[in-house]
């Protein structure tokens, strides 16, 4: 039996090479600082990398909210994440919630962010960080860093205008305003939006049938998807050569071919 990460502020199951990441800090609308959900989360993205036995990541929230991101209580007060001087400070987004984007960039496996709630600041960034969003009726998202005289310190707005776009990102970084998930849907955000009982099922529908492609083969494939966002065409088709010779020369390669030839009619 796999063994799985102990956590501290997050459940974490594994079913038929789906793993599922619930965000388990309701009493702080799932917080990320002030909160064990930092070390949770980068816990998870590592285990996923060394567990053979996962081919996507779901993440989700428990109870109302997605996640609200940084903790007001402690900005307000200048404790937690957000105390000491510029450098001090800073050193604590390096050392704190900035290892989330990092993180969830090497994560080798597809992830679905299945949004049930708000997903607010550092908690939409943190919805951005994932391949393929699919939001519950009820989901809001907004990009309100500007709203608390702060920037996204946490890389949102590098996640987001690869998503939507440099025009839409900036109108809602600068606007700071709440985007219902009709809206979200329309702009890319999100892919799919569904009623609020529907959602995990959905997402786990989805990561059920990405499940079931080989292994190996997926991962070297979400390798591709993510170096094609930063390499010139000819260097990423000499990756591709190199990976697609260590797919050809895998086990699971013809055993999918094989099922192929079955279900064609032609074995």
């Amino acid at each position: 039996m796999t063994k799985l990460p102990q956590l501290t502020d997050a459940q974490l199951t594994l079913n038929e090479r789906v793993a599922l990441l619930t965000l388990d800090r309701h009493d702080v609308r799932n917080a990320l600082t002030g909160t064990h959900l930092i070390d949770d989360l980068v816990d998870v993205a590592e285990w996923v990398n060394g567990c053979e036995d996962v081919s996507v990541l779901v993440i989700t929230g428990a109870g109302s909210a997605f996640s609200a991101g940084g903790n007001i209580r402690d900005m307000a007060e200048r404790g937690g994440d957000f105390a000491g001087d510029v450098a001090e400070c800073a050193e604590r987004y390096r050392k704190g919630i900035q290892r989330i984007p990092l993180a969830m960039q090497a994560v080798e496996v597809p992830v679905i962010a299945a949004v049930n709630g708000p997903a607010i600041g550092a908690g939409f960034d943190l919805a951005n960080m994932a391949d393929i969003r699919i939001a519950s009726d009820s989901a809001a998202f907004g990009e309100t860093f500007l709203n608390l005289g702060i920037i996204p310190g946490d890389g949102g707005a590098w996640f987001l205008q690869r998503l939507i776009g440099y025009q839409r990102a900036a109108e809602l970084t600068f606007s700071g305003r709440i985007v219902q998930a009709a809206e979200a849907k329309q702009l890319g955000i999100v892919m799919e939006v569904v009623p609020a009982e529907d959602l995990l099922p959905e997402a786990l529908r989805l990561a059920s049938q990405i499940a079931r492609q080989p292994p190996k083969a997926t991962r070297l494939t979400k390798r591709l998807m993510t170096m094609a966002q930063r390499m010139e065409l000819k260097d990423f088709l000499d990756v591709c050569a190199c990976f697609q010779g260590m797919s050809h020369n895998e086990p699971e390669h013809l055993e999918a071919v094989e099922r192929m030839l079955v279900a064609m009619g032609r074995k």
